[in-house]
C-alpha cells in the first residue's frame, strides 16, 4: 500500500477556522491535495492511506491519519470530492481531537498531537521506505520504489529548510522533475507513477 504525508506549517490545528480556507493556514491546499490522493474519475482509490501534519495555531502539532477505504468497506458509504465536503471532514477530524490519545473519529479517520518525525520514525519501524520529494533529490523515474512506499511533501513554502536537512538524511531524497508543481499535482504525478509500475 502507498502512503503520503502531506506537511504543513501554517495549517489550523483545531477545527474553528472559517469557510475562507485561505486564511485558516492555507487549508485550501490540503484540501486539494486530499482529493488528488484518493480520487480517480468515478472512482475512490483503495489502496493509499494520506497522513497530514499541521503546525499552524493553535495547539501544534496535529497529525490526521486518513485511510477512507476502511470506512467505505465497514459502512457501505461514499466520501464527498468537494472542496467544501472535504474542508468540513478535516474541520471534524480536529474538532474530535482527545488529549493525549489516537481517537478514532469515524471508521479510517483518526487523530493524534504528533510531530512529523514521530509519524515517520513510526512508518520506517513498520518496514515502510520514505521518500522526500526535493527538487535536488534523484529522479523519481530511476529509482526503484519499495511496496510499502510513503511519499513526503510539503505545502506552498515547502518543508522548512532546517528539517530539510535531517529528512534527507533518513529518507530517500526524489525528485519529479526541473519544474515546480502544487502540492496537490505532485501527489497526482506520483500516483500516475505508482500506478504505471502497479505498485
Amino acid at each position: 500500500m502507498r502512503e503520503f504525508i502531506y506537511f504543513s506549517g501554517k495549517a489550523r490545528t483545531s477545527g474553528n477556522f472559517s469557510d475562507n480556507l485561505m486564511e485558516a493556514g492555507r487549508m485550501d491546499i490540503a484540501c486539494h491535495v486530499l482529493i488528488n490522493t484518493f480520487f480517480l474519475s468515478h472512482q475512490l482509490r483503495n489502496n493509499v492511506k494520506l497522513h497530514m501534519v499541521f503546525y499552524g495555531m493553535p495547539d501544534p502539532p496535529k497529525h490526521l491519519e486518513l485511510f477512507p477505504s476502511k470506512k467505505l468497506r465497514e459502512e457501505d458509504s461514499k466520501m464527498d470530492i468537494s472542496k467544501k465536503d472535504v474542508a468540513g471532514l478535516i474541520k471534524k477530524m480536529l474538532y474530535k481531537y482527545k488529549p493525549g490519545m489516537k481517537n478514532e473519529v469515524s471508521p479510517g479517520y483518526w487523530i493524534e498531537k504528533k510531530s512529523l518525525f514521530a509519524v515517520i520514525d513510526e512508518l520506517k519501524s513498520e518496514g515502510k521506505v520514505v521518500y522526500v520529494l526535493d527538487e535536488k533529490g534523484e529522479d523519481i523515474r530511476d529509482i526503484k520504489i519499495s511496496e510499502d512506499c510513503v511519499f513526503l511533501l510539503g505545502d506552498h513554502d515547502g518543508l522548512p529548510a532546517k528539517e530539510l536537512k535531517r529528512l534527507k538524511k533518513i529518507c530517500v531524497p526524489v525528485s519529479i522533475g526541473n519544474k515546480t508543481y502544487f502540492a496537490s499535482q505532485v501527489v497526482s504525478i506520483v500516483n500516475n507513477e505508482l500506478d504505471r509500475r502497479g505498485i
